[in-house]
C-alpha cells in the first residue's frame, strides 16, 4: 500500500494522554499534551514511564522549573528555551536513554570513554597450594 513510503507534512497533533503513544514517532511531527502546572510531577512520571528518552524540550521563564524537570526526567538531551534539534558535534553528546539508545552517538568531551568497559582481574596466587611452578602452566 505504501510502496513509495508514507509522507507526512509537518504537523502538530494534540493528544489527551501521553500513554496513547506506544512507540517512538520520528518525522516532522510534534505531539502536544496540555496539562495543568500543578500536575508537573505526574507529567514527568508519564514521560519517564514511556521507556523512551531521546530529547525533551522545556520552555519556561522560571529557572527553578527548568532545573527541576531536568533533574527528574530520563532523557539523553534536555533543551531549555531553544530548538530541540541540532546537537553540535564535538560539543554536545547526542544520544538517548532507555529504548531511545545507549548514550552519546556523536561528540562530547567523554565520547570515547563511553565505549570502554572497565574490568578488574584479581588472582589469589596462594590458591595454587604454594607450588609456584603451577603459575607458569598453560
Amino acid at each position: 500500500e505504501h510502496k513509495q513510503g508514507l509522507f507526512v507534512p509537518p504537523s502538530v497533533i494534540e493528544i489527551n494522554d501521553l500513554a496513547r503513544l506506544k512507540d517512538e514517532v520520528f518525522g516532522p511531527i510534534v505531539h502536544l499534551v496540555r496539562f495543568s502546572g500543578n500536575r508537573l510531577d505526574a507529567v514527568i512520571d508519564a514521560v519517564n514511564a514511556t521507556g523512551y528518552g531521546l530529547t525533551l524540550g522545556v520552555h519556561t521563564r522560571i529557572d527553578a522549573v527548568a532545573r527541576y524537570i531536568s533533574s527528574r526526567v530520563r532523557a539523553g538531551n534536555v533543551y531549555v528555551n531553544r530548538n530541540i534539534i541540532g546537537a553540535v558535534v564535538g560539543v554536545q553528546p547526542f544520544g538517548g536513554l532507555g529504548l531511545s539508545g545507549t548514550g552519546p552517538k556523536a561528540g562530547g568531551p567523554y565520547y570515547l570513554h563511553r565505549f570502554a568497559t572497565e574490568q578488574t582481574v584479581t588472582i589469589n596466587t596462594a590458591a595454587v597450594g604454594g607450588n609456584a611452578s603451577l603459575l607458569t602452566l598453560d
